[in-house]
């Protein structure tokens, strides 16, 4: 037993050296990265988008190398006697941008005015980002953030503590043990983002423990999550007039949490184009999809899956490309939901994930998802992707050209649309006779709303829905002209229309020619 604790303790400080050494040779391209992002033409947008990025990944870098010295008791406590009422007034003030897009109220109070007290800047900054960092990002719209600092009363040993409370999903009772444990999150269906890396709440344990304090946290599923952090309350340090700034390393951590305002929802309308529907709950990866693809495509966005499917199922896009991990439904559910649905059965998904290993993408595509890509992709791969899927739906549009002798396909995906323009044309057939039968009429039959028919219609077989109730009219009238003993004011009121010119105007313009002169040709010895 002995020998194997050893094992494991050189096992660990071996792979504390591997992420230590790794972190430390990612700075060169970095380096690199950050300095010619100031140097790219063009608009200022991109580069910022570049820079913010390159900043959250020095910033986790930073992380993991601060984990890594304070467990080798590397990192000092650097105390200074100030404000510290002031300081996290100037924290917290960092954050209310960020909150204000999540549309989550931050609100702090104190029971002092002013506390004058020894206070280390820097770890204090680093507990308190990390800590609101969570607790924003898992808040819901319309949430509340709250930070509340206060004397304990405790005689023979003053401290104060500083609590961050949220109103957000909470985590559940089995995993609040866990939650300080190195590398470690909470992944359920609510809270699952795919962000982040387990080690935030590992530093803001073991920064307190170097304060000489303590954390500790309570949580509700549904209710929401309070974490309280208490330390020594002492006059010891050197006294400060100003209220210290936060270090730049520290302050880049929370620049990189501003998403950058995207100009619009959707792109502007180009009917020639596709419309895609792009869900991704990371703000820079979707204005890095909308400069790839807002050329050839009208786009449109959720930031969730639910979102996602509500989206989908609104507006019924062409094409959707889907992040896998996402909070409130991942791109797995979204993609079965969608695929299951006869509204959004025919739209083509691709997934995007960190996860590129064999079983992850066995897992999308078996969840029906059309093609499975991994980040970082390829421009190039995306666009060929697209450009396949869109040319299969194609496909499907010549194989509906005519709808009334469709052969039932063995293949899934086909076989399902096969079986809805099967059930569309017979409920048509059955209902084209009903006085001002019509669009309106059809959508409740089928309970879908007018845009959900039109645009699952348009991608099966480009046809409005008022074009395709003309060409199951128009085809089941070429079935009737076959009959000799009708004649064609009789073959025009079976189909639902009174009027013989406006009826031979519609077979006109489906067939090229005149209903009598069709049953010509059906019929030359006659």
């Amino acid at each position: 037993i002995e020998k194997q604790a050893i094992q494991l303790q050189e096992l660990d400080e071996a792979k504390s050296r591997f992420f230590t050494n790794i972190s430390h040779e990612f700075r060169t391209p970095l380096t690199v990265i950050m300095g010619m992002s100031e140097q790219i033409p063009g608009p200022d947008r991109i580069g910022k988008l570049i820079k913010r990025n390159a900043n959250h990944l020095l910033g986790l870098i930073n992380q993991i190398l601060n984990l890594r010295k304070l467990e080798s008791g590397n990192i000092n406590a650097e105390f200074v006697q100030e404000d510290i009422v002031a300081y996290l007034h100037y924290i917290i003030e960092s954050f209310h941008s960020l909150a204000e897009d999540k549309n989550v109220a931050l609100n702090f109070e104190s029971s002092e005015n002013q506390l004058i007290m020894d206070y280390d800047p820097d770890k204090i900054l680093h507990i308190f980002s990390n800590l609101l960092i969570n607790a924003i990002k898992f808040t819901p719209k319309g949430g509340e953030v709250k930070i509340v600092l206060a004397r304990q009363q405790n005689i023979d040993k003053p401290t104060y503590s500083i609590t961050v409370s949220d109103t957000g999903v909470g985590i559940p009772q089995e995993k609040l043990d866990h939650i300080f444990d190195r590398f470690y999150q909470v992944d359920d269906e609510v809270s699952r983002t795919g962000s982040g890396t387990g080690i935030g709440l590992t530093l803001v344990k073991e920064l307190t423990k170097l304060l000489n304090g303590e954390v500790t946290v309570e949580s509700i599923p549904g209710v929401g999550t309070t974490f309280c952090v208490i330390l020594p309350l002492t006059n010891l340090a050197k006294l400060k007039k100003e209220t210290p700034e936060p270090v730049l390393s520290a302050l880049s951590l929370m620049e990189t949490l501003s998403d950058i305002q995207l100009e619009s929802d959707e792109t502007e309308v180009n009917s020639s184009h596709p419309q895609l529907l792009i869900v991704e709950d990371n703000a820079d990866v979707r204005e890095y999809l909308r400069t790839c693809l807002k050329d050839d495509y009208h786009l449109t966005f959720a930031v969730d899956g639910q979102e996602g499917i509500e989206v989908a199922l609104e507006k019924v896009p062409d094409i959707i490309i889907s992040d896998v991990m996402m909070p409130k439904v991942d791109g797995f559910e979204l993609c079965e939901t969608l695929k299951s649905d006869q509204r959004t059965s025919h739209i083509p998904i691709i997934l995007l994930t960190a996860k590129a290993d064999l079983d992850s993408r066995i897992t999308g595509l078996k969840r029906g998802a059309d093609a499975y890509l991994a980040k970082p992709f390829d421009q190039r791969e995306l666009h060929i992707h697209l450009q396949n899927l869109i040319s299969l739906r194609q496909q499907l549009r010549e194989r509906y050209k005519k709808v009334n002798d469709i052969e039932p396909s063995e293949d899934v995906a086909i076989k399902q649309e096969d079986q809805f323009i099967i059930h569309l044309r017979e409920t048509i057939l059955q209902s084209m006779t009903e006085e001002k039968f019509g669009v309106p009429e059809l959508c409740k039959k089928m309970g879908m709303s007018r845009t959900q028919l039109h645009n699952k219609i348009k991608s099966l077989t480009d046809r409005s829905a008022s074009a395709f109730i003309r060409l199951v009219r128009v085809e089941k009238a070429c079935e009737l002209l076959g009959d000799p003993s009708l004649n064609v004011s009789e073959v025009a009121f079976q189909v639902g229309i009174e009027s013989l010119p406006y009826f031979s105007e519609l077979f006109r313009q489906e067939k090229g020619l005149s209903p009598n002169k069709y049953r010509e040709k059906l019929h030359p010895e006659q």
